[in-house]
């Protein structure tokens, strides 16, 4: 017969049985202040990293178009072949690289053509090492895998605003080191890696032969003045302006940014073809390729889209000017206007528990930011707000903002 339980001893969770590496990944910050203030009446919600306007009608309706045409069957693990020869158009006419389709692999987001990226390039008891604060995503996806992240802090002063130091970096290098990652411009501190900053990461990943995993998604997101990239595209130094064929780069990137297409959740990777055979494979054993009818909205995104990036670039552009504009008044926040990507990353004076903080301008202000807990070391002093947003919103919340800085 069965032993009758003890009831003095506690009966084991299933939690017990978990990777340890699993329970380790931290739950997100930015959720947590979402989850507490999203159902509020009037509240203006800048903590995600997305805009407010949905995807255009024209990417919409070529997804239709494929579901109707009974494109809803296994498809190219490495996408299909219309899509990938439009990305590495796209690419092509951003930074002067030749056109190729067999560098780039769609996959179901930019967050899988991280974690794919990294499950690549590294393993357990390896080391990525990642420039701090960072958005989250890539030190909790090294960390699934056992690996370890290692942080390197940007330098940060309100005249220049965020920098990297390249000794630094150099100094976080160990034998285990496998990866660096880099993200520019940057979520959430707005920095953009100068042509020499990527040469000279470039330099450090050549000597100790590393990979470089680059995240560039938001490099049309750049107000800097003149112009960069092709074509009259203005476009934020890449890597591809100063690699050559044979560097261990490996780019993801996504279309949720420019072409407001957070929820499908369809991105790439960029990689020299002599990987192509296991990035597939990646694939294959990952999600076994993107839908169809999805890749199909990516195609009419990347040849008919070109003038809703430009209008969401210009109105990211005049966001950032008005939040910098009101808040700076106040005399309590330590800003510098950030040169890329749609986030104002500020310390606020007299506060020093930015989660509270955030928490706070939910009940007493209506508004939703995302404290700087959330992206790691460095960031324990700074808020991040989202400026992708429309100009009579993002007015009245910082007006709400500025109201209770200097109330």
């Amino acid at each position: 017969m069965p032993t009758a339980p003890n009831p003095f001893v506690p009966s084991p969770s299933l939690l017990d049985y978990v990777r340890p590496q699993a329970l380790a990944v931290p739950g997100s910050g930015i959720v947590e202040v979402m989850n507490y203030g999203r159902t509020r009446p009037g509240m203006i919600p800048l903590w995600a990293g997305e805009g407010d306007l949905p995807t255009p009608a024209f990417i919409a309706e070529a997804a239709t178009r494929s579901l109707a045409a009974g494109e809803t069957f296994y498809t190219w693990q490495r996408g299909i072949p219309e899509l990938r020869a439009a990305i590495a158009k796209y690419i092509a006419g951003l930074y002067g690289v030749p056109e190729d389709p067999e560098r780039f692999f769609v996959t179901g987001s930019g967050m899988q053509a991280i974690q794919l990226c990294l499950a690549l390039t590294m393993g357990a008891d390896e080391e990525i090492i990642i420039p701090s604060p960072a958005w989250p995503n890539a030190a909790a996806a090294a960390q699934v895998l056992g690996a370890r992240p290692v942080f390197v802090p940007f330098d940060f002063d309100v005249a220049d605003g965020f920098s990297l130091d390249l000794d630094r970096l150099e100094d976080a290098v160990t034998p285990r080191t496998r990866v660096i990652f880099i993200n520019s411009p940057a979520n959430p501190t707005g920095f953009v890696a100068p042509a020499e900053t990527l040469r000279g990461v470039l330099d450090i990943a050549r000597r100790h032969g590393l990979w470089i995993v680059a995240d560039e998604i938001y490099g049309r997101f750049y107000y800097e003045a003149g112009e960069g990239g092709v074509n009259g595209r203005h476009v934020a130094p890449s890597f591809h302006d100063v690699m050559e064929p044979d560097d261990r780069i490996l780019f993801v990137q996504t279309f949720s940014k420019n072409w407001a297409m957070t929820g499908w959740r369809l991105g790439w990777i960029e990689a020299n073809p002599e990987l192509g055979d296991v990035i597939a494979n990646l694939i294959q054993y990952s999600t076994s390729g993107v839908a169809p009818f999805m890749q199909r909205a990516g195609i009419a995104a990347l040849e008919r889209g070109e003038s809703f990036v430009a209008h969401q670039i210009e109105r990211a552009r005049r966001g950032r000017d008005i939040v910098a504009d009101g808040l700076l008044p106040t005399n309590r926040v330590r800003l510098a206007r950030p040169p890329g990507a749609f986030y104002a990353f500020f310390g606020v004076e007299g506060e020093t528990d930015m989660r509270a903080l955030a928490l706070k301008l939910v009940d007493e202000a209506n508004i939703g930011l995302a404290p700087g807990t959330a992206f790691g070391p460095g960031g324990e002093d700074f808020i991040r707000l989202c400026f992708a947003r429309g100009e009579a919103q993002l007015t009245e919340a910082t007006n709400r903002l500025a109201t209770w800085l200097t109330r």
